[in-house]
């Protein structure tokens, strides 16, 4: 099965910024490109951080010393506070992604680093791309059509070796429904696991039955 990779969802101009750029050329450069977060690269174009709106807004929480009932700052906060430069303000190390990675390997990345967009870079950690949370859930958007022809054609004829015939796949909004008969019992959980895959998939409903049951569990 084809899973789609990161480099067909990614944003292929990345807006950047150099290390030494100040808070304010990081704001305009924000603010002209209507985006929320640069990349900071070095002169060869590998990219060193990212510099977000979050990683600015400490220097808002900073002015004044008033807190009230709010807790004071942690101190990496007020470090960002203090921060001028980009090199100063950036997040780093910056979490990247390959081109050729699926929308799945990106996603498991995002999730366990906790972050809402991830780099791309190529063999030579040259920058090329940006990939955001927005950017992997578009899969999801996938017609119906394509995904029930997928499921049939590449899951249960060419992997799985079943009889076109002998399950038929019904697709709504991304939930697939799955009814007949496998050879084996085994064999539907095998099923409903490789239907999950596929991208595009928001739900699997398997109701099958079996003409052998090799499991030895006796129900």
């Amino acid at each position: 099965m084809r899973h789609r990779e990161v480099r067909e969802l990614m944003t292929g101009e990345v807006v950047t910024v150099a290390r030494n750029a100040t808070f304010k050329d990081i704001l305009r450069t924000l603010g002209e490109h209507d985006v929320s977060a640069v990349a900071v690269t070095d002169t060869r174009g590998r990219p060193l951080g990212v510099i977000s709106e979050g990683d600015l807004l400490p220097k808002s929480a900073d002015q004044g010393d008033w807190y009230g009932s709010l807790p004071r700052p942690e101190r990496w906060e007020s470090d960002k506070a203090a921060g001028t430069s980009a090199e100063e303000l950036m997040s780093a190390p910056p979490v990247c992604a390959r081109p050729d990675w699926t929308v799945a390997e990106a996603a498991r990345l995002m999730e366990s680093q906790r972050v809402k967009r991830l780099l791309v870079v190529d063999d030579s950690d040259i920058l090329v791309g940006i990939v955001t949370r927005g950017d992997l859930l578009r899969v999801f958007l996938r017609d119906d059509d394509a995904i029930r022809h997928e499921i049939t054609g590449e899951v249960l004829d060419r992997t799985l070796h079943l009889d076109p015939v002998s399950v038929s796949v019904d697709v709504a909004d991304g939930r697939v429904t799955l009814h007949g008969v496998v050879r084996l019992r085994s064999l539907v959980p095998v099923v409903e696991r490789l239907c999950r895959t596929v991208d595009g998939v928001v739900r699997v409903d398997a109701h099958l039955a079996w003409e052998t049951d090799d499991t030895g569990t006796g129900r």
